[in-house]
């Protein structure tokens, strides 16, 4: 398991906002490991995981892209059927809700990897 960083951007939903996040951060030389987005009519949600949150941060401050920064966890799991499912009951069996979950493998890659924030108040009972 390893502790990183969440952001999650308000967006509108129109053609190009996506690839406008991508550019700033491509451009500040970001890499983007995981990326949902989700719209809800006008208004969208983007949330990432970067390499490099500091420098994720200045670009999106410089680009005045509002966010908002979350602890999250990220575990490599074995890419293979049910791997999934084990690594979440463990999670669930000591009581840990999860708020936002991003889970991805490459096909016939060995391994997969999940990224998944929590609440707060919850991560005190998590720990």
């Amino acid at each position: 398991m390893a502790k990183t960083k969440q952001f999650t951007i308000s967006i509108e939903n129109r053609p190009g906002t996506v690839a406008e996040i991508a550019r700033t951060l491509g451009n500040a030389k970001v890499n983007i490991l995981a990326l949902l987005g989700t719209a809800q009519g006008t208004t969208g949600t983007v949330e990432l995981i970067v390499e490099d949150a500091r420098r994720a941060k200045k670009a999106l401050d410089e680009a005045r892209l509002p966010y908002k920064e979350t602890n999250a966890e990220e575990y490599e799991l074995p890419n293979k059927p049910g791997a999934l499912a084990e690594c979440l009951d463990r999670l669930a069996a000591k009581g840990v809700n999860l708020n936002t979950i991003h889970a991805t493998a490459a096909k016939g890659g060995k391994k997969a990897v999940l990224v998944y924030t929590i609440a707060a108040e919850e991560k005190i009972a998590a720990a």
